[in-house]
């Protein structure tokens, strides 16, 4: 919090500072002994009629009556990270599109229109890395035309909580009757000690998705569409540990090496054979030929609600970048 000279807390933020990350300490319980505070982080994203409304890191919107306030200031937008590599949040936001590739796309300014008849939210969503060229309305506009031409809905992906991600692009979904959907968020790691974290012993790599992969891979019913998105993006490679025969792999796993990432995605393991370390074994063989394929830096997708998943990565050395998230119009 903001301390004057005479050690007195202050109130440093102002509506001008509406875009910038702050923090701020409100009083809650007013007229209670001691009284009782809060504190918030994040990006102010409006003060209108005495509210400010501040989008955290997970994008959740916190109001805060301005009459309450006790403290605030402008905070550093990314706090420097302790470990792992360094990374913006456009890079990343790129690296993760072109491992994920749509069959179609189209531009709108700085947005990317993507669809693949459906198959995942990721690739059948606007991804907007800038203007869009045209007042916001005009561009909703396009992206609604554009996503019903092809039968689909229209879905936004919009990330908060790193520098030059869109937590105001987010309050101005919202204001609009946009919905989030799906919260998920991208983590990232240094990669050489994934390579190093486990015997890779009969974990089998291929370039395309064979017949006993997509058995153990979640989505079912792939389609062909789903077989090219797969298969897309820089340098794919496919993972997996061999089951009993005649049955699906015990393990599977999907990389795309892109420059210095490695991204990783599909790792699913056989309910049966949990917790014998082998979503480790297929990752530690991924990690392994990114190596040779110059790559140095890992990234990876979670759900937030899969706190098995989050546990194991943590284990592995990631950390959270930035939270990502998917608008849709409410009908």
């Amino acid at each position: 919090m903001e301390i004057s000279a005479a050690g007195r807390l202050e109130v440093r933020v102002t509506t001008a500072d509406v875009g910038k990350r702050v923090s701020v300490r409100c009083l809650t319980e007013a007229g209670t002994a001691g009284g009782k505070f809060t504190d918030t982080v994040g990006v102010l994203t409006s003060w209108d009629d005495g509210v400010l409304v501040i989008t955290r890191k997970s994008g959740e919107s916190v109001r805060v009556d301005a009459s309450s306030l006790v403290a605030g200031k402008v905070v550093p937008a990314a706090p420097a990270r302790r470990r792992g590599p360094a990374a913006r949040y456009e890079e990343l936001a790129q690296v993760a599109s072109r491992a994920w590739r749509p069959l179609e796309s189209a531009r709108l300014g700085e947005w990317e229109l993507r669809a693949a008849a459906g198959f995942t939210r990721r690739a059948n969503s606007v991804l907007p890395l800038g203007a869009p060229g045209v007042p916001l309305d005009e561009a909703l506009d396009v992206v609604r035309h554009w996503y019903g031409e092809r039968g689909l809905p229209a879905y936004v992906q919009t990330a908060t909580g790193a520098e030059g991600t869109q937590e105001l692009l987010c309050a101005e979904l919202e204001r609009r009757g946009w919905v989030r959907e799906v919260s998920s968020e991208l983590w990232i790691g240094a990669l050489a000690p994934l390579a190093d974290g486990a015997e890779a012993e009969g974990v089998v790599l291929a370039r395309e998705a064979d017949e006993a992969w997509l058995a153990r891979y979640q989505r079912k019913g792939v389609s062909e569409v789903a077989l090219k998105v797969l298969g897309a993006g820089p340098s794919v490679w496919f993972a997996s540990v061999p089951g009993e025969p005649g049955e699906a792999p015990a393990a599977i796993g999907r990389c795309v090496v892109d420059g210095r990432w490695a991204g990783f995605a599909a790792v699913e393991v056989d309910p049966a054979q949990r917790r014998r370390g082998l979503a480790t074994v297929v990752m530690a063989a991924l990690a392994r030929r990114a190596l040779e394929e110059g790559a140095s830096a890992a990234w990876l997708q979670v759900e937030e609600r899969n706190a098995g998943a989050r546990a194991l990565y943590a284990g592995m050395g990631f950390a959270a970048h930035h939270a990502y998230h998917h608008y849709r119009e409410h009908a």
